[in-house]
């Protein structure tokens, strides 16, 4: 990747992990694993170590959105949504799925008791959306921690699944108001499927809500 400061909150997540064996989903024959040995380099996106795990547990049923904690999670409530929009911009994308994870209250990706290995790694609050015919998309949480004794900001890790391409990560959530949001931080996005740096504000029920939406293809190598 193209960006060593930005990326290394993934490198730190994956470092210790062995490459996943692909898993195709039982719902589709079309979808599309970025784990061809030897051809990374064409793929869309350019290759992502571990974003086949979005395949381990997806349910063959997908909504627009989804609730990813449950009420009895620690940590604020978090709700975020958004459209999907084509490479053009401004047309809606429907039927992109968009999966998500991140860290619990403590910082760490704890995984759930009985959770597949296959997708233990990315811990237990991971969900799923398909966009509706607007492009729309939607998801309940928590707000993620920051990790435990690292200067990096809390964030969210996407990953896009296109049906004709293999999945890619895009710019990870991150929130402006963070204070790990610093200005070096800033200019070093990537801004993979747009600009990733989202503003969190309380609504009168106490809820983090925030926006962001997706241009498709955006600054995505090998994007066609």
């Amino acid at each position: 990747m193209s960006n060593q400061r930005l990326n290394e909150s993934r490198r730190l997540f994956i470092k210790s992990a062995s490459i996943a064996v692909a898993m195709v989903p039982a719902f589709s024959t079309n979808f599309i694993s970025c784990n061809f040995a030897g051809e990374q380099n064409r793929l869309v996106g350019g290759g992502c170590d571990g974003c086949d795990i979005i395949y381990a547990g997806m349910p063959q049923q997908l909504s627009w959105e989804t609730r990813i904690a449950t009420p009895e999670e620690r940590g604020d409530a978090m709700e975020i949504n958004g459209v999907i929009y084509k490479a053009d911009g401004r047309t809606p994308a429907s039927g992109a799925i968009l999966y998500v994870y991140h860290t619990d209250a403590n910082g760490y990706y704890s995984p759930a008791p009985n959770q597949p290995a296959g997708s233990r790694r990315h811990g237990h609050l991971r969900g799923w959306m398909k966009t509706n015919a607007k492009g729309e998309y939607q998801f309940t949480s928590i707000r993620p921690a920051h990790y435990p004794d690292r200067k990096i900001p809390e964030h969210i890790h996407p990953v896009i699944k296109e049906p004709d391409k293999n999945e890619y990560y895009i710019d990870e959530y991150r929130f402006d108001d963070d204070p790990l949001m610093t200005k070096e931080e800033r200019a070093h996005a990537e801004n993979r499927g747009g600009n990733g740096i989202i503003h969190l504000a309380k609504n009168s029920k106490g809820v983090w809500t925030g926006r962001r939406d997706i241009i498709l293809g955006r600054n995505i190598p090998n994007y066609r």
